[in-house]
């Protein structure tokens, strides 16, 4: 079962103003969601949505899924105490 993930250019801007390693190794984490859209460590945001927050380091990056349409988007990408407030 593989997911579709998407990236909406304004987390997209926030990766790309990320240091090259932290880049590196957020960009393989959200190509692995498109097997494994819900892995061991992903916390739910509260609230309605499914929204879902993935710790890599001190980074962490927001996306919602999509079981039906199989589309995880990804709408955050930032530094811990940027992203989650």
């Amino acid at each position: 079962m593989s997911y579709q993930v998407q990236i909406v250019p304004s987390a997209e801007k926030e990766m790309n103003k990320l240091p090259e390693e932290a880049h590196a190794r957020i960009s393989s984490k959200i190509l692995s969601l498109e097997n494994q859209p819900r892995p061991v460590g992903v916390k739910k945001l509260s609230g309605g949505k499914e929204e879902y927050r993935l710790r890599i380091g001190d980074y962490r990056v927001l996306y919602t899924v999509d079981d039906k349409g199989q589309v995880e988007q990804v709408f955050a990408v930032g530094h811990r105490k940027d992203t989650c407030r």
